[in-house]
């Protein structure tokens, strides 16, 4: 009769541990999904970040050229105005 019990109690323990086995796979795919899903948001984010940031650059040297034609402007007013007023 203990041996029965032994069978019995150890086949219980098979099924809890198979339990066991087939949540921690379900828990691993669930977790590769979202370490999935992660990396292809963070792709995602980088390209738009790399994209607004060549759009800085090229607007940045646009306002950096404006700047200097119209910095070459005042210099050149400047130097009119003097040689009128001298």
């Amino acid at each position: 009769m203990e041996h029965y019990a032994d069978l019995k109690f150890f086949q219980y323990r098979v099924r809890e541990l198979e339990d066991k086995v087939e949540q921690l796979r379900l828990s691993r795919r669930v977790l590769m999904n979202l370490v999935e899903k992660l990396e292809k948001e963070k792709t995602c984010i980088l390209a738009r970040l790399e994209t607004e940031n060549r759009r800085l650059h090229r607007d940045n040297n646009k306002y950096a050229r404006r700047l200097l034609i119209k910095n070459s402007q005042l210099v050149e007013l400047k130097s009119k105005l003097e040689e009128h007023c001298h």
